[in-house]
């Protein structure tokens, strides 16, 4: 619009010239022919001259239209980009907030369910024949104490210390009615930690050395959870898939569903 508006003044500058030119012949009695032609050569130049400044005027109107247009696209780009990062953050907050509720909410239920619960009284096959090699009794004080204190820890979210705590139980009470849970709560450090991979081993060993025991059924979810975290995502599916299988009844067993209907 700009640009023809600038045809149109020069046209019209044209015109206007042309017209004085037109009209020198009538009054060309009143000047001698040297200072007729200076006027035309003076007028022929500052038509050439407003002429020159108007193309000027046109091109460089030309060239900040083209300029504002690139920048115009380039900020509409630009903003559809972070729009979609934003987009794809926003779905992650959220997967990554709910996970941690879930977690959470599962842990605290779970963690009243075992202040009421008697301990477990038979041990693994590896725990009897561990405790037959190194029969030293032990005292139910200290194993419920140390017990306690590691889930204090862990509670108290300083997993690496609940960790090591957990960890040395398992050593120290070998024979101990414990030990299912206290791989479980082992594991859940791990998992805190992000070190998957040695959350699922661990994880695992509860329904292998302890199926019947009622954490069997929640270690499975935790090493498949553990398995997918670590990007195995076919050995999570896999593991779910053999939850369901030995422990179709439980509450375990009705989330590994619901995971592989996303999945």
């Amino acid at each position: 619009m700009q640009r023809r508006g600038l045809q149109r003044l020069l046209a019209a500058s044209v015109f206007v010239a042309l017209t004085a030119l037109a009209a020198l012949p009538v009054r060309a009695g009143m000047f001698d022919d040297d200072e007729a032609r200076l006027r035309i050569e003076k007028l022929r130049g500052e038509l050439t001259e407003q002429g020159k400044r108007i193309e000027d005027a046109a091109a460089s109107a030309s060239r900040s239209q083209i300029d504002l247009s690139n920048q115009i696209e380039q900020l509409k780009s630009d903003m559809a980009k972070l729009r979609g990062q934003i987009e794809v953050l926003n779905y992650e907050l959220e997967a990554t907030q709910k996970r941690q509720k879930d977690f959470y909410v599962d842990l605290d239920n779970r963690l009243r369910k075992l202040e009421t619960a008697t301990p477990a009284t038979a041990a693994a096959p590896a725990a009897a024949a561990a405790a037959a090699a190194n029969p030293a009794p032990t005292d139910p004080a200290a194993e419920t104490r140390d017990y306690e204190n590691s889930l204090t820890l862990f509670k108290s979210a300083k997993y690496k210390d609940a960790l090591a705590a957990l960890l040395n139980f398992i050593k120290t009470y070998p024979s101990s009615g414990l030990l299912p849970s206290a791989h479980y709560w082992a594991a859940s450090a791990h998992f805190q930690l992000r070190e998957y991979p040695k959350a699922a081993e661990l994880f695992a060993k509860v329904p292998a050395f302890w199926p019947a025991d009622p954490k069997a059924p929640d270690a499975m979810l935790g090493q498949a959870n553990s398995q997918r975290e670590a990007g195995n995502l076919k050995e999570s599916r896999k593991t779910l898939t053999q939850l369901i299988e030995k422990y179709p009844d439980s509450s375990a067993a009705q989330t590994a569903r619901q995971h592989l209907k996303k999945k």
